[in-house]
């Protein structure tokens, strides 16, 4: 069996493409040496493009980082934070620095 019927027998529904999807690809001519050797890297033909995907999603990175811990406090002081709307943990931490002197 030559590779291209054992990537054929290969196809299983139900990953993004139909059958007819499968088939209507399946006779592409196989890429010659000539145009082998004269294919580049994809950074080099598209650098615009390869610097967006590799751009890092989420927040950037602080210079000052807080650390994750675990601390208890009474639940009144957690409702009394809570009840000012979101961001109440950064409301803790500023209270914090300012009892601390910071």
């Amino acid at each position: 069996m030559t590779r291209s019927k054992e990537i054929l027998s290969a196809f299983q529904e139900g990953r993004g493409y139909s059958r007819t999807d499968w088939d209507d690809v399946s006779d592409n001519p196989e890429a010659t040496d000539e145009q082998l050797a004269q294919a580049r890297p994809f950074r080099e033909v598209f650098p615009d493009l390869a610097e967006k995907i590799d751009r890092k999603l989420g927040r950037p990175k602080s210079d000052n980082p807080k650390r994750a811990i675990s601390i208890r406090l009474d639940a009144e002081v957690v409702e009394r934070f809570k009840a000012t709307g979101e961001g109440w943990q950064s409301r803790i931490n500023e209270a914090l620095r300012k009892a601390v002197g910071l």
